[in-house]
């Protein structure tokens, strides 16, 4: 997985995707960062990511061709 964070207008945006699959690549999340202490992603955010992953791994086993 791989995180892009980009800043823009004094706001943080996050864009989280992986490339694991061959010639596929899903978006898992996108949201702008709202905290202004700290720099971890928020707990709830990792969460939806991890079951988006879990999903996208699912159907890209299923949809893939051989």
């Amino acid at each position: 997985m791989l995180e892009i964070r980009d800043d823009y207008l004094s706001d943080t945006y996050r864009a989280i995707y992986t490339v694991k699959f061959h010639e596929v690549i899903y978006v898992l999340h996108a949201f702008q960062k709202k905290s202004k202490k700290g720099i971890e992603t928020p707990k709830n955010e990792i969460n939806l990511i991890e079951q988006r992953l879990r999903k996208a791994m699912e159907h890209y086993d299923q949809n893939k061709t051989l």
